[in-house]
């Protein structure tokens, strides 16, 4: 997409946030702009749908209720936040481990005291009785330590469950902090690293990869007309179909708004036109209806732009390159595929 079809795409949302801050009274502060233009661009399916409900049943968002909202969904401190959280809870347990440990240490290392203690008394008993006792003595201490084992086996256990739902907390925050709320697809912050690695990986070993920039035709009328709610539907709808033509070890991302990145490892120009093909089918082909009141609202579009990784490219470039052939599909009427190939300054090698 060019900078000035982005140009022309921010300022409307730019608008759009200042005007929802003049309408629900709100100070203009730069906070206040993030959380309306994020609103207005569609980015957070969370912050929107809270937003939708306030608005619903208030008819307007105060600045305590758009604090709170914004807390729960832009603050910059909330993954860290979340990760202080289980880094607390992973030191106390790992305390708690230790402290077991060396009651566990400490019990053991006393009853082999006691042992090597009753094998020098054993040697002078020799009377039965007193030899009777001593053996009851010697069962009670044994039947300690073997009841402190299966204290500490129990502790460990519990230690070991603890520390496990630990560590799925952390693989739920590092799979948020990835993954974009609506589509369920990577987000663009895991798009960024995939791409210097897929770019990396390529210059050193020479495997390239192919990159899809996809870009839903007319969103913004749509949007307008139907509604955010509408537009999310329609965010899902090409994200489901991304995903169904797709395979393993691919990387699906939404890009932002309503653009997609494919990043496609080991993969050549017919191979990724192939690809993007079948993608821009699924959408055409599904009729989209409103789930509010059923009404049909016809197909929509998607225009997508092709690049390949070349020996002398950075990730900048080969974005760049994927970008103008996305620019070129919509300059062609839209609803296409281009690639490369069909700039100005086309690379005409199939690279893999």
């Amino acid at each position: 997409m060019s900078d000035e079809d982005d140009h022309k795409r921010t300022i409307v949302y730019a608008e759009s946030a200042l005007a929802y801050i003049k309408r629900n009274v709100l100070p203009a502060y730069p906070r206040s702009y993030e959380f309306w233009y994020t609103y207005c661009a569609g980015y957070n399916h969370g912050l929107n749908r809270a937003i939708n409900d306030v608005l619903k049943q208030k008819g307007r968002v105060s600045t305590e209720e758009m604090q709170s909202i914004y807390g729960r969904f832009l603050s910059p401190n909330k993954l860290g936040d979340q990760l202080d959280e289980v880094g607390d809870k992973v030191s106390r347990e790992v305390e708690d481990l230790v402290d077991a440990l060396k009651m566990g240490v400490d019990a053991t290392s006393d009853y082999g005291t006691l042992l090597e203690r009753a094998g020098e008394k054993l040697k002078k008993l020799k009377d039965p009785e007193n030899l009777e006792v001593f053996v009851t003595h010697l069962m009670k201490s044994t039947h300690s330590a073997v009841a402190s084992n299966r204290k500490l086996e129990s502790q460990l256990l519990e230690s070991k469950r603890q520390i496990e739902n630990l560590q799925s907390s952390l693989e739920t925050i590092r799979y948020e902090s990835l993954t974009d709320e609506l589509t369920t697809l990577n987000n663009r912050k895991h798009f960024d690293t995939s791409i210097d690695r897929l770019t990396a990986n390529a210059v050193e070993s020479n495997r390239g990869f192919a990159l899809l920039l996809t870009d839903i035709d007319h969103f913004k009328k749509f949007n307008d007309t139907w509604g955010h709610q509408t537009g999310d539907q329609v965010l899902r709808l090409v994200a489901l179909a991304v995903k169904q033509n797709v395979k393993n070890g691919d990387v699906p991302c939404r890009y932002g708004g309503e653009e997609f990145a494919i990043l496609l490892p080991q993969t050549g120009l017919s191979e990724a036109t192939e690809v993007a093909e079948l993608i821009r089918n699924a959408v055409m082909s599904k009729e989209l209806v409103k789930r509010s009141t059923g009404e049909n609202l016809g197909r929509i579009t998607v225009s997508i732009g092709i690049s390949v990784f070349h020996p002398e490219d950075t990730t900048h470039s080969i974005i760049g390159r994927a970008d103008e052939a996305l620019y070129a599909a919509k300059a062609a009427g839209r609803n296409i595929v281009k690639t490369e190939v069909d700039l100005p300054s086309a690379h005409t090698s199939d690279v893999a």
